[in-house]
């Protein structure tokens, strides 16, 4: 079930966007970003409708997923 990031209180929404970037791991990109920037590009995603925040009442789970690896799933 995809929750609509409008919906969720600012503070929760804030360390659902940290916990996931934290659980992610090391970026080994050309250039290393600070926990804030990666925070602030995936709320970037997740306010343009690029990523979604799902709930899985099968797991009892939220998760961050790109719009566009949903295509596959049933999630859309």
């Amino acid at each position: 079930m995809i929750i609509p990031w409008q919906q969720i209180n600012p503070e929760t929404l804030q360390s659902l966007l940290e916990s996931f970037v934290l659980r992610e791991g090391t970026d080994y990109g050309d250039v290393e970003l600070t926990l804030e920037e990666k925070v602030a590009n995936l709320k970037t995603l997740v306010e343009n409708g690029e990523a979604v925040i799902v709930y899985s009442e099968l797991h009892e789970s939220v998760d961050i997923k790109l719009r566009r690896d949903l295509r596959t799933t049933s999630f859309t």
